[in-house]
């Protein structure tokens, strides 16, 4: 059904698509935000494998890695910025298109600079997919429901952000690496096929003056992209790197945040900015997104060193560390809807302080675990965290995405990705150099990281609780 367009700032004619086109287009999402959150991890277990058969440096492997991070976080804001201006589906089916395509590209790689090209590639079509994902379960559902939409859209990024090890596991057991990449292929032309059929159109034209600005477009890449290696860099200490390795680092942060600099003054004289100065302006919404950076940087710090844990310190097998950890996403599948429910009744402030409590006090726990503990100490805790992130994570996500005004909701939705990729990069580096200085074989290594870890999560309740202090702008 196409949507009569309004003028930006005025309300919508239609509050959300009607049964059963709603239950077709969020299936759209869930497959779309499926594949493409999953493969940002998917590959990690492969790498060794990857790097043998392709003859190349182990080093040079983890590359397939970055490459898929990177171009999807630099992209992430000019494609919202993008969906605003021609259509939330449009850019969504075209990334789902060259995600799609890269894919099979990946499967047809035969040397590792090929298989990193394709899965840059494959990071910029995620980018697509990401970018206007939250933009679109706004479309999607009607406002007295989109706190459930958006529930069921965190539920399934939170799950497949966790499952990358254990689906790669399974493919792995029975086919080679290049199968992790090929059934992507179906998967995205079944997305492509129901998405054209499915997803709905933009209801607020442009706001007046907006336009796209390939100068913001090349800084913004250009810091991201810096900051992105400069840190990774900072947080592993290679032995085989080199004197220069840490000054060179040390370079490229500060020529990232230079650029930064140089990027975020252009953009506050800007009326709808790439990056949304405008929006962090916003109170509610500038703390909901340091509430998601520094919880998500509390969450890889304990994904980390977890496996860690339980495989060196406490002895534990594979299959009995990942029955084990699975009880996380479990917790955050059963309270997602549950945190959708309550979205609404009380703040979403209110929800995440004590969502993040709760998470902060599991990881504090497991931190605190006896030298032998039997499984069931270890599940309780697990649960307690995921039970924790699902709490707060709906609703963290619902506020970022309705504080700001609906023409500025593609700006909003690229944010909340960001703020993903940021807090995860930012817990990876960390952990990083945590393990350079404690050894991560020992109980003093995972100690820090998890003591760390539920600190990051206290300070993100804090963050959220000091949303209460405020009030949402209106947002339709």
């Amino acid at each position: 059904m196409t949507a009569v367009l309004t003028p930006a700032g005025t309300a919508p004619l239609r509050d959300g698509l009607p049964m059963p086109q709603r239950l077709h287009a969020m299936g759209v999402i869930i497959l779309g935000i499926t594949v493409a959150v999953l493969d940002g991890t998917i590959v990690n277990l492969a790498l060794p494998g990857i790097a043998r058969e392709l003859n190349a440096n182990p080093a040079h492997a983890i590359w397939v890695v970055n490459a898929y991070q990177i171009a999807t976080l630099v992209m992430l804001l000019p494609l919202a910025s993008l969906g605003d201006l021609i259509g939330y589906r449009r850019v969504y089916l075209l990334g789902m298109a060259l995600f799609t395509a890269a894919s099979l590209a990946a499967v047809l790689a035969n040397s590792l600079p090929t298989l990193i090209a394709a899965r840059a590639f494959q990071g910029l079509g995620a980018a697509g997919i990401m970018s206007v994902n939250a933009a679109l379960v706004r479309l999607i559902y009607p406002s007295s429901q989109l706190g459930r939409g958006m529930a069921v859209n965190s539920m399934v990024v939170a799950t497949a952000s966790v499952a990358g090890p254990s689906v790669a596991a399974a493919i792995l057991s029975v086919a080679s690496w290049p199968w992790l990449f090929a059934f992507n292929v179906p998967l995205g032309l079944l997305v492509l096929a129901l998405g054209m059929r499915a997803l709905p159109f933009n209801t607020v034209a442009p706001a007046a003056g907006a336009r796209f600005s390939w100068v913001d477009v090349a800084l913004n890449v250009a810091m991201f992209a810096l900051i992105f290696i400069g840190a990774d860099r900072l947080g592993v200490r290679d032995a085989n790197a080199g004197q220069g390795a840490q000054p060179m680092a040390w370079a490229l942060l500060l020529a990232g945040l230079a650029v930064g600099f140089v990027y975020l003054r252009r953009q506050r004289t800007l009326a709808l900015p790439l990056f949304p100065v405008d929006l962090l302006r916003i109170p509610v919404f500038a703390l909901s997104m340091g509430t998601s950076v520094t919880a998500f940087c509390a969450q890889m710090l304990s994904y980390i060193a977890l496996p860690f844990l339980l495989l060196d310190v406490y002895g534990r097998t594979h299959l009995q560390a990942g029955l084990l950890i699975t009880a996380w996403p479990l917790a955050i599948v059963v309270m997602a809807p549950l945190a959708g429910r309550l979205i609404g009744r009380y703040p979403d402030g209110l929800l995440g302080a004590v969502g993040l409590g709760l998470m902060a006090t599991g990881l504090a726990l497991l931190a605190a675990l006896p030298a032998q503990p039997n499984n069931f100490d270890i599940v309780w805790r697990m649960a307690l965290c995921g039970a924790g992130f699902g709490l707060f994570q709906s609703p963290n996500n619902h506020t970022i995405v309705t504080s700001p005004p609906a023409h500025r909701s593609g700006a909003a939705s690229g944010m909340l990705g960001t703020a993903r990729l940021t807090g995860q990069t930012l817990g990876a580096v960390l952990i990083a150099g945590i393990f350079s200085v404690w050894s991560p074989h020992e109980p003093r290594g995972p100690f820090i990281a998890l003591v760390l870890a539920a600190g990051c999560a206290a300070l993100a309740g804090i963050c959220s609780s000091l949303r209460l202090r405020t009030s949402p702008s209106p947002s339709r």
